[in-house]
């Protein structure tokens, strides 16, 4: 490796007739290292030789950088570079409508590879735009195009309906833990999800106000949509009488209403996104087949974040995509436990994730092999659950080719204890 191999210029400082005379009627590699402002390139031939690194501000002297590159007596040109979030996409997008190929690498692999070309355990801007040209002339990249219109507006509004979710969530778990002080009585008898629960603490405030508004409490519960039982509204109306909770204070009751108002704000907006990624996807075919096992907003969800599993040619392929696929570090007599890759996308994991745990609520051959699995593993359920997870993801590349979705074909029923 020559010395001062990183070296770098500024875009506007380039000797241009000499870069003209080292890239002429060559094969060109540029590759970009991404950052928020501060951008690298280096410009390597086929043969692997670095001729030039290059840096500039972004957006400042970006299009500097285009009118260089569109000008290079090179006879071929593409652009290689990292799916850094979304800081690199203005870059991609200005190559791409000036006609050069861009392809992407992943950022895995080049910080794996930084010790592998120079031997040195380092790694910086500038050595990182040379590590990804490098991998991507050793075929460790591949041809990054934009989506197409329909599935950027899928992806879009999948992205509002994660976020809406987890910030329910994230209210939702607030709300728990004020309830446990205050009210504690009630989570053991409903979900506090629920929208007559939320419109109940939102129009009364505390359990004491219920108690005094009883009757009017009653009707509301009685008369709201959720077909809530009898024996339900009973005990939710006699446990806001007799509750061990800590008597609230006018200020804590304030706390309290407007943590649920802005809760059920964020619960319509979620219904709301739900459908509109429903609407988006009723036409994708995958989506459609999916719905039917784990419900139609997860099916578009998982479609849109991790791929439609058509495009892959084998089940354990989508597998990979999703990052369920397992890795192992074992060495000579050390045998590493297994354990899942998360090379892919988090946002389908986190879903599945969740239809694993409706899927063992209503199916009895699931919720069977998990109970079981469970008492093998020493009572961790995590391993259960991402068991299943696997499973299922393995049996829904099936079901998105037309196939029937049957839980006895994922386990050894002759196993299990199902009625």
């Amino acid at each position: 490796m020559k010395k001062r191999t990183y070296k770098a210029t500024n875009v506007n400082k380039v000797d241009e007739e000499l870069l003209f005379e080292q890239v002429f009627d060559k094969e060109i590699v540029i590759g970009i290292d991404v950052a928020k402002t501060d951008y690298f390139c280096n410009i390597m031939t086929d043969k692997r030789e670095s001729i030039s690194t290059i840096k500039w501000k972004h957006p400042l002297e970006s299009e500097d950088l285009l009118e260089l590159v569109s000008i290079l007596p090179a006879k071929s040109l593409v652009i290689a570079m990292e799916p850094s979030g979304t800081y690199g996409d203005p870059i991609r997008n200005m190559f791409i409508n000036a006609g050069i190929e861009v392809y992407r690498v992943s950022p895995k692999r080049s910080h794996d590879a930084k010790e592998v070309y120079d031997g040195v355990p380092s790694l910086h801007d500038a050595k990182s735009a040379n590590i990804i040209a490098r991998l991507h002339l050793d075929g460790a990249s591949e041809l990054w195009s934009f989506k197409e219109k329909h599935e950027r507006d899928l992806a879009a509004v999948v992205n509002t309906l994660d976020m809406l979710k987890k910030q329910f969530n994230q209210n939702t778990n607030r709300l728990g833990s004020l309830l446990a002080r205050h009210w504690p009585e009630l989570q053991d008898i409903i979900r506090i999800d629920r929208v007559s629960i939320l419109e109940l603490i939102k129009t009364y405030g505390s359990p004491l106000n219920i108690t005094k508004n009883k009757e009017f409490a009653y009707s509301m519960l009685r008369n709201r949509k959720g077909n809530l039982k009898e024996e339900k509204i009973i005990a939710i109306l006699e446990s806001s009488h007799k509750t061990l909770g800590v008597p609230m204070t006018p200020c804590e009751e304030e706390e309290l209403v407007y943590l649920v108002k802005r809760t059920r704000i964020i619960q319509q907006e979620l219904y709301e996104a739900k459908k509109k990624v429903e609407d988006l996807s009723e036409d994708i075919e995958s989506v459609k087949s999916l719905s039917k096992v784990i419900g139609k907003a997860t099916a578009a969800v998982v479609v849109s974040s991790a791929g439609d599993p058509l495009k892959y040619k084998a089940p354990k392929q989508y597998l990979k995509s999703i990052g369920l696929n397992l890795k192992e570090k074992s060495s000579g007599k050390y045998n590493g436990r297994l354990s899942i890759t998360k090379r892919g996308s988090n946002k389908a994991r986190q879903w599945i994730y969740f239809a694993v745990l409706r899927l063992i609520q209503k199916d009895e051959v699931v919720k069977a092999w998990y109970h079981k699995k469970i008492v093998r593993d020493g009572g961790v359920k995590m391993k259960a659950l991402i068991a299943i997870m696997r499973k299922l993801v393995l049996s829904m590349w099936h079901v998105a080719r037309g196939c029937e979705f049957d839980s006895e074909k994922l386990f050894d029923i002759r196993k299990l204890q199902v009625n």
